[in-house]
């Protein structure tokens, strides 16, 4: 069995594909599936979907960088984080490679996020991109504030950095996973990492519909298609596939308290 964490539902819902998208999903086997939020109409929909497909999909709800320069309702944001179907927060973060000049803004609304999480104390889901040193300074100051269990504060989804980073999270306590990108051709050096990331802190994701792995390149991605992420994780650390779709179930299933 396999669980995507890290799915955005919204054009698939949109173009009314979901259904035989779930359908797929289940024919390979990708059983679970948590449905990433990101502003308040990604959020509302993440939230539905846990309600309409119960212990199938599971909900992630919180405040991009995209709304960084914007004022998004954390009353609203909170009252969702109050739902037990709500798992995590996300997906949040920083990034510099596309908005470096809203640096402090993103900064300023990540903590925001962050100060939710601690509230309500669920894990978090993270994007960082060209932004190591702010995002880290900025988690170490979040894992000293945490109360939760020490190796389930969050994930940092779609991983592409080298092992100091890597080491980095996982001493602070946060899982690492891998996307589509990892079977990219010229994704060598982040295949060098992949075996040096513990067998508990390891998941895998589509990032749907996103990054679509290599065999499947110009298409929409789709859960489904975490297949292929698995496979190329397996081979990379010696692992029956059986062994790494089973591990990274339960290390999800593990970090959102399922």
């Amino acid at each position: 069995m396999f669980f995507d964490s890290h799915v955005h539902f919204d054009s698939f819902v949109k173009k009314g594909l979901l259904d035989e998208m779930l359908e797929r999903a289940q024919q390979e086997h990708v059983l679970e599936m948590m449905a990433i939020g990101g502003g308040d109409e990604e959020n509302s929909l993440s939230l539905r979907l846990a309600k309409e497909y119960p212990n199938r999909i599971y909900s992630c709800v919180g405040f991009d960088r995209d709304l960084a320069l914007e004022d998004p309702d954390f009353d609203r944001l909170s009252a969702l984080l109050s739902d037990p179907l709500v798992k995590g927060v996300g997906e949040i973060g920083l990034d510099y490679f596309y908005a470096k000049k809203s640096a402090i803004e993103q900064k300023k609304l990540f903590e925001k996020n962050l100060q939710l999480a601690l509230q309500f104390q669920k894990p978090v889901v993270l994007h960082s991109r060209d932004a190591d040193e702010d995002t880290l300074a900025i988690l170490t100051d979040f894992a000293k504030a945490w109360k939760g269990r020490p190796d389930a504060l969050g994930v940092l989804h779609c991983f592409t950095r080298g092992k100091d980073q890597a080491r980095a999270l996982l001493d602070l306590g946060f899982m690492i996973s891998f996307s589509g990108i990892v079977t990219f051709a010229n994704a060598d050096p982040l295949r060098s990492v992949v075996p040096y990331i513990p067998d508990d802190r390891l998941l895998i994701e589509t990032d749907s519909p996103y990054l679509a792995p290599s065999l499947q390149r110009g298409k929409r991605n789709e859960p489904a298609f975490v297949f292929h992420v698995a496979k190329q994780l397996a081979e990379l650390r010696g692992n029956p596939l059986e062994l790494l779709a089973n591990l990274t179930t339960k290390n999800a299933r593990y970090l959102f308290a399922l």
